[in-house]
């Protein structure tokens, strides 16, 4: 055992002399406190968010307005400001054409670049594709696609027109697109036929169908080549058919998009103009359509990546993710920096666990990001990465990453500072994290991160230190949701964070805040499943399994803490007459895999005869997940509260 808070690495003085958040500190007249830095950003809010636009000379108009206005949740920044995100990701593109901008790679052997001349150009042509197609100011592109530069060309271009971006991968089901696309009704809908993971390929024609034909609004769908058949610069190895979708919308492909050349231009919109719709699922109702503005986006991950992760002009920059999960926004932020970015489409593990450590080291990566489980899984099959000679920084998401998981790293590569951080779709950011001037601790992440006033909660709502409590932010950021998609009187925003305590953020994680300033994460406070850092809701899966006319009732537990995936157990209840066959659960899975993902197929279904109920008819998922790590039933729920204690005894964990 690794015991939690052991010292594993310090930044040199060299480290700390060259950090790019050292020159912004001299920068403001300030001294390399960090403590006191974060303090300043938090106690004066408007001055520190100033700083950040004044710093990295963002391109856009300030305007008169307040910097910051209202509280939480109503607040406001920068009034009277317009900007693009856009703008600001190609800013380097005249004076620099020739920069690396990206580097692409898929599992196949597939490698592509993008110098910023090459990226601005393709941005141009399908600017100028989607603008004939009718998408301008507000309208929205959905897109069902891998992690290939095509998406990226595609949403700056959507960026560029004031236009709103919204992405699945294509390895979820149609179900679960079909969920979140209809609620934001898009104009086109960009997606690849199939996708290929783990040395298989995936068609995925028919779900494309399906999808398309339940978005009434479409007026065009697009066609893009998948990785195995990489569009060209003169769109050879593409057709354009031309038929007609089932719901009346024109069919084309990526190169007739993208045939017209035109000049790259950018349409100003104000602060808080949605950028992009992400999705972060509850435990009931579909799953919530979060807008994040073009301004918060542009400042925070300005912040962030420089300040935190130390990128700039000179980085090679990779996380890996889908282009369904949060990081791929973050990932492609990079661009606002200077810094390349590398997009790798395609399994962690194929052909080895070590696929992703042979990239970065091919690659000349400078800083890696991944999820927790990646890590966990390297250092139990043995690994000891080679070949990292620019390699400098390293990132850890998605869950908790354990004290074992910290230690493997500083065993395996004792130079590289980890960066462990914590945040959510809800923000697209980290609330917690690191910075190159403090240590590294076994299990413990360094800092509450600059501008994120994140505070631990007691059950009556007052702050604690030292204790675990729920992670709460008690002032505004600004790449917090403008609001939620066709919620116009904002209830659904207010419900989903500020009715347990009003006025406040509670986010729903578990957090222990150090005297220090350090942070453990313990994890989710509530049900929601994450699976390989994919967030989503209960209510999600129980559309799917409940479907069966076998199954009465159901109820489903991730176990997952600490940085371990935890195992996904699926209780049942049958109807009369029915029972938990071989070929039943044969069916579930396969329905699961194809309706949600492969990363939500349960790993174990189990039959119980009743699923416990508050009185009031709501499954007691976070209940009997505390039952299952080990809290007695009588600690874990309000008996008195619930409609059928008696089922609880079937959830108790087995011995041995």
């Amino acid at each position: 055992m690794v015991e939690e808070g052991a010292l594993l690495w310090e930044p040199s003085p060299e480290v700390v002399k060259n950090a790019r958040i050292t020159r912004y500190m001299h920068w403001l007249g300030r001294s390399a406190d960090y403590e006191a830095l974060w303090l300043w950003s938090v106690e004066a809010p408007a001055e520190f968010w100033t700083s950040i636009w004044d710093y990295f000379k963002v391109v856009g108009d300030r305007g008169h307005g307040p910097v910051l206005s209202g509280e939480m949740p109503g607040a406001e920044w920068f009034g009277g400001s317009t900007l693009n995100y856009a703008a600001n990701a190609l800013r380097r593109a005249a004076a620099e054409p020739e920069r690396l901008a990206v580097i692409f790679r898929d599992e196949t052997g597939g490698r592509r670049e993008l110098t910023l001349g090459e990226l601005a150009e393709e941005v141009a042509r399908v600017r100028a594709g989607l603008a004939a197609l009718g998408v301008g100011r507000g309208d929205r592109v959905a897109a069902y696609l891998p992690n290939i530069p095509e998406t990226l060309v595609a949403f700056l271009a959507t960026a560029s027109l004031g236009a709103i971006w919204s992405s699945c991968s294509p390895d979820f089901g149609a179900p679960s697109v079909i969920d979140r696309f209809t609620q934001i009704e898009p104009k086109v809908l960009l997606a690849v036929d199939g996708y290929d993971y783990n040395g298989r390929h995936y068609d995925r024609g028919a779900v494309v169908e399906d999808i398309a034909a339940r978005l009434p609004t479409l007026v065009a769908r697009v066609r893009v080549p998948s990785t195995s058949t990489p569009a060209t610069p003169d769109g050879s190895g593409s057709r354009d058919d031309v038929p007609q979708t089932g719901s009346g919308a024109r069919t084309l492909d990526w190169a007739t998009l993208r045939a017209d050349t035109a000049p790259l231009a950018f349409e100003p919109v104000p602060f808080g103009h949605p950028l992009w719709i992400v999705y972060s699922s509850g435990t009931t109702g579909l799953p919530k359509p979060i807008v994040h503005g073009h301004g918060g986006v542009v400042l925070e991950h300005l912040k962030a990546l420089s300040f935190h992760q130390d990128l700039g002009e000179d980085d090679v920059f990779f996380w890996y993710t889908t282009t369904g999960w949060m990081m791929w926004n973050y990932l492609i932020g990079g661009l606002l920096v200077g810094s390349t970015v590398v997009l790798y489409d395609g399994s962690a593990t194929h052909p080895g666990t070590d696929a992703l450590w042979r990239l970065a080291a091919e690659e000349g990566v400078t800083y890696f990001g991944t999820g927790a489980p990646y890590m966990i899984a390297s250092m139990k099959a043995g690994l000891r990465p080679s070949g990292l000679d620019r390699l400098r920084g390293l990132g850890s998401t998605g869950s908790p990453l354990p004290p074992e998981g910290f230690a493997w790293v500083h065993d395996a590569l004792p130079e590289i500072q980890l960066g462990s951080f914590s945040g959510g779709t809800d923000v697209c950011t980290g609330f917690v994290g690191a910075v190159p001037l403090l240590p590294v601790r076994a299990g413990v992440i360094p800092c509450r991160c600059l501008g994120a006033k994140v505070e631990s909660f007691d059950p009556s709502g007052k702050p604690v230190v030292g204790e675990v409590g729920e992670l709460v932010l008690t002032l505004p950021m600004p790449s917090m949701p403008v609001m939620f998609w066709n919620d116009p009187d904002g209830s659904r925003y207010r419900d989903s964070y500020f009715s347990e305590y009003p006025g406040v953020w509670r986010h729903g994680d578990w957090i222990k805040v150090l005297p220090d300033g350090g942070c453990v994460i313990y994890g989710r406070s509530d049900s929601t499943l994450n699976r390989g850092g994919v967030r989503m809701g209960t209510s999600e899966f129980y559309r799917v399994v409940e479907r069966f006319e076998e199954i009465a009732d159901s109820l489903v537990i991730d176990t997952g803490q600490l940085g371990q995936e935890g195992r996904l157990l699926l209780y049942v209840t049958m109807t009369e007459g029915a029972a938990l066959s071989d070929g039943l659960v044969l069916r579930l899975r396969r329905e699961l895999k194809e309706a949600l993902s492969p990363r939500h197929v349960p790993n174990e279904i189990v039959e119980v005869p009743g699923i416990p109920r508050t009185l009031s008819g709501k499954k007691l998922e976070v209940p009997v997940r505390k039952i299952l790590l080990g809290v007695p039933p009588e600690k874990a729920a309000n008996l008195d509260a619930m409609a059928n204690p008696e089922v609880l005894s079937y959830f108790l964990p087995s011995e041995g």
